[in-house]
């Protein structure tokens, strides 16, 4: 006891509270305790980056925070626009790390900012572009209803009773390309289609449709096979592998890797029950099994990506009772996780090239636009100047009419509103965004 005092004084060390002799005693975790190593975040520090899906990850993001910010200021109410000091209470519910002056300055072709021609405080609206745009996605996600329901029910048809939980389908509304108001739009319209088993879990009533049981990955199996002349047995198993530039190979990954691609596995839609490690005929199977439904879910988004934390909620209804992360990053050539941002995106890495999705689509093309519109910056900002001077004219029109409408105010003071409404210059500087804050 007393050698080991001397031992803590010694080198310098707190002793521990209370020592007791045995073989647990406090000493020997003090010595003998190792630091938790996670075999995830190990390979995620590690692996080789994709710069151009990383790029393109941190554009989404910053697109999403727009539209995060939209949909408060549409929820509301207060008009077509909103003051600034409203705005800079949302910084923590959007997740903003500068100040929502700065931040808005930043877009001036997305966000309006301006100083109220009566009340002469800074307010915010939306641009005629961005609320085109806006409008636009609403009416393609409304033309492809047909589309959406066939999304719904492939997403059925993987999970393991035939069920999934609506919480689920509303985190990955926006990535499957569904309404706002799906559950009424979607699964309350095709009634014949889908049944609410209660209010959180959605029912596919017919399971039968065999159209539907074709996973996007055949397609491509069906290619390899006629046009590359392979061998029915290297290809109705295999996946496309596209590894990032700079990927190092070491000795028997090939090998490993080809026999993974030859290795048999149940496919996502050909059980219609529970499939565990087991039956499925040993855990590389069971682990390949997991790889073609993550595959699927992904081949059915638009962008062809989603947020790993997102994936987690289906994880139940879909059977896949591994960890995500880890099986991620476990197949490097076929998805790759970008950490840009809080979340942690997974892309479909053969629908992409050079940071493009190859096959595009409807929604894919109008949010393209968006993402453009969001790069302009303070570019081009000509366009804007006379486009702000008719919004003066149709302001200052209205206030002129809404006075004669009320009929009391005096005529000298809505001529000194027309001329600040018009005099006043409406580029956002360094003065406003500290009123603003105030």
């Amino acid at each position: 006891m007393t050698r080991v005092l001397q031992t803590f004084t010694k080198h310098k060390l707190n002793p521990p509270c209370s020592i007791s002799f045995g073989p647990f005693n406090s000493s020997t975790q003090f010595r003998w305790k190792k630091k938790p190593t996670s075999t995830a975040r190990t390979r995620l520090e590690t692996r080789t980056r994709d710069l151009k899906l990383d790029q393109l990850s941190a554009r989404f993001k910053k697109l999403n925070l727009i539209l995060h910010l939209h949909k408060l200021m549409i929820d509301k109410k207060r008009g077509p626009f909103v003051s600034l000091q409203l705005m800079s209470r949302w910084n923590n519910i959007i997740g903003l790390n500068i100040g929502i002056g700065a931040f808005l300055r930043k877009y001036p072709h997305v966000f309006d900012v301006f100083t109220h021609p009566v009340k002469r405080n800074v307010c915010c609206r939306i641009t005629e572009k961005m609320k085109g745009l806006l409008n636009e996605e609403e009416d393609v996600v409304r033309d492809l209803e047909l589309e959406n329901v066939k999304r719904v029910k492939k997403i059925l048809l993987m999970s393991v009773n035939g069920r999934i939980h609506v919480h689920a389908l509303r985190l990955v509304r926006r990535e499957l390309g569904l309404p706002e108001d799906f559950r009424d739009s979607v699964l309350g319209k095709y009634s014949e289609d889908f049944r609410l088993v209660d209010l959180e879990v959605v029912e596919l009533v017919d399971r039968d449709d065999e159209s539907l049981r074709v996973a996007k990955i055949e397609e491509w199996r069906e290619r390899e096979y006629r046009e590359k002349w392979l061998s029915e047995y290297e290809t109705k198993y295999a996946f496309p592998i596209d590894f990032p530039t700079g990927f190092k190979i070491g000795a028997g990954f090939k090998e490993k890797l080809k026999n993974w691609q030859r290795m048999n596995y149940v496919k996502p839609y050909d059980v219609n029950e529970v499939v565990r490690v087991r039956t499925c005929g040993g855990i590389e199977r069971f682990e390949k099994r997991a790889v073609a439904i993550l595959h699927e879910l992904l081949s059915l988004t638009v962008e062809k990506m989603i947020e790993v934390e997102r994936i987690v909620h289906f994880r139940k209804d879909l059977g896949i009772e591994v960890n995500l992360r880890e099986l991620i990053l476990k197949h490097p050539g076929i998805f790759y996780i970008s950490t840009k941002g809080s979340n942690q995106l997974v892309f479909l890495r053969e629908a992409y090239s050079s940071g493009c999705l190859i096959e595009t689509n409807p929604i894919h093309d109008v949010r393209r636009k968006m993402l453009e519109l969001m790069l302009m910056g303070c570019r081009n900002t000509k366009e804007l100047k006379i486009e702000k001077e008719k919004i003066k004219d149709r302001t200052a029109n209205q206030v002129l009419y809404n006075d004669g409408e009320r009929g009391g105010r005096d005529t000298d003071f809505v001529i000194s509103i027309l001329e600040n409404c018009h005099g006043h210059n409406y580029d956002y500087g360094a003065s406003d965004i500290e009123d603003s804050s105030e």
